[in-house]
């Protein structure tokens, strides 16, 4: 296998200035027309076939090795998130209220280094690889977009992996489950109805705010006395919203949240209890509630065998690292899952933090940054795992 540990090194300065480049100019999901513009160039430039407006504003490119099959697809997400970046960086965002305070401005740059070094040494590839820049990971169906518009197919893909920078783990650290990973996730909008009137006198409204107040408190009991203590479930009230001055009891009360999941029936025996608590804790209080639940992602779930290879070929690269294969797995979503529902592969994760240069700030904060030195070692890994999975 060739020495992709070094040939990243040397191509730091590329996937640095790439990574910078796309961290001062994010662009939120379905509306990355100048990254996926940069992205199509790169890969128009290696030869790669490439295709355009893919899942709306999606990349896709194809490498072919000595033979057609196996067919290996790898995918980076290009969305930024809706926040006013604080991190004073010299490549902060250049477009005010939007950030790359996620890593997703990395994972482009790492995928765009990953085909720089396997297409240097395509006639050594066994098959082929698909390439998958993805728009709007973030809760806008980036990823089902794509799959609707055949990124799974022509040809049809064998295997699937992606990576993501976590800044929870400092760098030097690797995170391959072979089995869940990540939750899958509903969010909820709950809307508690009254009746208004003045504060003065309650006993003539009926008060959504009281009944809400309750409805929250109940919720939490959901995963205490219902999930068993070894199983998992998260249920989260976000906001909350009701009235407009501090005499008027307000007609209505709106409440949204998040609910995280791994298995299919812990996730009905929550839905079931969640719809069941805020129906009856409102009527009981005299009040009527509406609930709209939206499914944002199933569990993301990884092929133990495919993990396996990847587990190996981290270990081989990074003999001395932190390679955690105890089934590391988080409540965060991610729609990648989406992929790995209809193909086998491995969501995994790379350790991006440095607490001593201030590098350590959580996913979605206004000062998310990561140690870049994370980013050869992302592209060595996966252009490794990648070429070990086409002796398949």
């Amino acid at each position: 296998m060739p020495d992709f540990l070094s040939e990243a090194q040397a191509l730091f300065e590329y996937t640095q200035s790439m990574r910078r480049d796309f961290h001062a100019h994010p662009e939120l999901g379905f509306h990355e027309v100048r990254t996926a513009g940069i992205v199509a160039k790169e890969l128009t430039a290696l030869g790669l076939e490439v295709h355009t407006g893919v899942g709306g504003t999606g990349v896709v490119a194809l490498l072919e090795g000595a033979k057609q099959s196996p067919v290996v697809l790898v995918r980076a997400d290009m969305d930024a998130l809706p926040i006013r970046e604080e991190t004073g960086a010299p490549y902060a965002s250049q477009n005010p209220g939007v950030m790359h305070a996620c890593g997703h401005d990395g994972h482009t740059a790492v995928l765009l280094t990953v085909a720089k070094m396997l297409n240097a040494h395509r006639s050594q590839l066994s098959g082929t690889v698909k390439f998958m820049f993805q728009p709007a990971e973030e809760g806008m169906g980036g990823a089902e977009k794509m799959i609707e518009d055949g990124v799974l197919e022509n040809p049809k893909v064998d295997v699937a992996l992606a990576l993501h920078v976590w800044n929870e783990k400092p760098v030097g650290w690797v995170g391959i489950a072979g089995g869940p990973a990540m939750a899958g996730a509903e969010i909820f909008k709950i809307k508690v109805r009254g009746k208004g009137g003045h504060g003065a006198v309650p006993h003539l409204a009926v008060d959504p705010i009281l009944a809400a107040a309750q409805v929250v408190s109940a919720l939490q009991g959901i995963v205490a006395r219902n999930i068993a203590p070894l199983q998992t479930a998260v249920v989260s009230v976000c906001t909350i919203h009701g009235g407009e001055t501090f005499n008027v009891i307000p007609p209505a009360v709106e409440m949204t949240g998040t609910i995280r999941t791994f298995e299919p029936a812990v996730r009905t025996r929550v839905l079931e209890r969640f719809e069941k608590t805020v129906h009856s804790i409102a009527e009981g209080m005299g009040c009527q509630a509406e609930i709209e639940l939206q499914i944002l992602t199933p569990a993301t779930i990884n092929q133990p065998e495919t993990a396996a290879r990847v587990q190996a070929v981290a270990r081989r690269l990074f003999p001395e690292a932190d390679v955690d294969t105890a089934n590391y797995i988080t409540m965060g979503s991610e729609d990648f899952a989406f992929v790995l529902e209809k193909v086998p592969g491995c969501f995994f994760f790379i350790g991006s933090a440095n607490p001593e240069k201030g590098l350590d700030a959580g996913h979605h904060h206004p000062r998310f940054d990561i140690d870049e030195a994370a980013l050869p070692r992302g592209a060595a890994l996966m252009a490794a795992i990648m070429t070990d999975l086409l002796k398949s």
